[in-house]
């Protein structure tokens, strides 16, 4: 069994883009400059956003937090991001989620301008991912292909079962590991919460990817040996035992799945800092598509 580490390979890919970025001021070019939106004060989000602006600082981005008050309208939301999608100055932009009740998420995505959707989620960007054309990926499957690629994790002709739907993470990994090239040419199946006798599919899986949101729901008696399995899964457990009182777990059980694992990412410590590697690496091909329109 091989931990697939996304700690170590996320500051492989920061230090990569960080010589870049460095060779980029060297020749008087413009470095990429990321923004994130954030509305209100959602625990959660603030530190999400600021381990973003961090990783920014740390490879020499330019980075500007947009905070907003909670009770934000959604018309001066709108506002807002109109202004950021003429800012010239901008590369890319986020908005972190989940948003207030009030204001309504797809719309607010719906008016991010694509070129600068770093996180991939504006229909023409996943338009043109499931056309195999060149654009942003949503920042977790493209960290998932990163973790496969770099550990030369085989691909084609195996059969991969997604567990999960969702835009963000199971649908697009189900286009990504069935398109050409590699990593990719997988057979896939995609389940979730309505798939009957879901076993069945996993017993015969090569790869598995899940993304269902269910802590241990994968044991061991549910993969083949030699499975290669990445848990994208991560919920805070209550555990009295624990200095916290919480334990941070994947939707699989590790400890007997791993045992029959080729391939297993830990949580925490695998696919979770793969996303803000990959949302700096779209940042950074954001900058560069400007730099060619020019």
């Amino acid at each position: 069994m091989q931990l697939l580490d996304g700690k170590k390979t996320s500051e492989d890919i920061k230090n990569e883009i960080a010589a870049e970025v460095l060779q980029m001021k060297k020749n008087g070019e413009k470095v990429p400059h990321l923004a994130a939106v954030i509305v209100g004060n959602n625990g959660a989000s603030l530190t999400y956003v600021g381990s973003k602006v961090r990783s920014c600082q740390q490879i020499g981005f330019e980075s500007t937090l947009v905070s907003l008050p909670e009770t934000i309208t959604e018309a001066e939301l709108l506002e807002k991001i109109a202004e950021l999608n003429q800012d010239d100055n901008l590369d890319g932009y986020i908005v972190q989620l989940p948003l207030p009740k009030h204001i309504d998420e797809q719309k607010i995505l719906m008016a991010v301008d694509p070129d600068k959707d770093v996180d991939g989620f504006h229909p023409t960007n996943f338009g043109k991912m499931a056309l195999e054309m060149e654009t942003f990926l949503p920042a977790t499957p493209f960290g998932i292909m990163q973790l496969l690629e770099r550990y030369k994790v085989e691909t084609a002709g195996k059969h991969t079962v997604v567990i999960g739907r969702s835009h963000i993470v199971g649908r697009p990994m189900s286009i990504l590991m069935s398109r050409k090239g590699y990593p990719g040419d997988s057979t896939v199946t995609l389940t979730h919460s309505r798939t009957k006798n879901i076993e069945e599919f996993t017993k015969n899986a090569d790869i598995i990817i899940t993304a269902l949101g269910v802590p241990n729901y994968l044991k061991a008696d549910m993969v083949k040996d030699g499975v290669v399995v990445i848990d994208v899964g991560i919920t805070r457990v209550e555990d009295a035992s624990h200095p916290k009182g919480y334990v941070i777990t994947g939707d699989v059980d590790f400890d007997g799945v791993s045992k029959k694992s080729s391939f297993i990412t830990p949580v925490p410590g695998g696919v979770g800092p793969m996303t803000i590697a990959m949302l700096l690496q779209n940042t950074l091909l954001a900058r560069k598509m400007r730099s060619a329109r020019k």
